[in-house]
């Protein structure tokens, strides 16, 4: 006898499941103004308001070698799906072909946007998405994905180049 009435129960159940559904605002993430293209890399506050978007979503993801998810990240990978899923700009996979993209810049011409690359050993290097006023966004191998200061001692003595994005 108890069992004839599973099905209405079940029933009952999911209605009131589904109904609290359709009434409940779904909270997302602030998105930043969309640009006049998708690839606008020349709109400086546009790509600081969309880098800092990245941020927000990625913040602490560990460094993983060879990683291209929120479960482990690499430096080229972070910059590889940035570029993508942010700009709609087709990046290369590895830091040694990023370094190739675009033009080299000064560091004093930094804009939001550019890329900056670090030699971090005898052949490992590193990247970054250059943010403001000193401020790059990486996947750093002890912290994963952060925001560090160009002026700090360690990035100071690896700095290698920059280099602004061809879009």
């Amino acid at each position: 006898m108890r069992f004839r009435s599973l099905p209405f129960i079940v029933f009952f159940v999911l209605t009131a499941l589904l109904a609290g559904c359709a009434g409940q605002r779904v909270e997302t993430q602030p998105q930043p103004p969309v640009s006049s293209s998708r690839n606008d890399l020349n709109n400086s506050s546009w790509v600081k308001q969309t880098l800092y978007a990245q941020y927000s979503d990625w913040k602490n993801v560990k460094y993983k070698g060879g990683g291209l998810s929120k479960g482990g990240v690499d430096c080229s990978g972070f910059v590889f799906l940035t570029f993508d899923a942010r700009f709609g700009i087709k990046l290369p996979r590895s830091t040694e072909d990023q370094v190739n993209v675009g033009t080299t810049i000064q560091q004093r011409d930094l804009i939001p946007g550019d890329l900056i690359f670090f030699k971090t050993g005898k052949t490992m290097r590193h990247v970054g998405i250059y943010l403001e006023d000193g401020k790059f966004l990486h996947a750093s191998t002890e912290k994963g994905v952060m925001i560090s200061n160009l002026d700090d001692q360690y990035w100071l003595r690896t700095y290698w180049k920059s280099v602004r994005v061809k879009t």
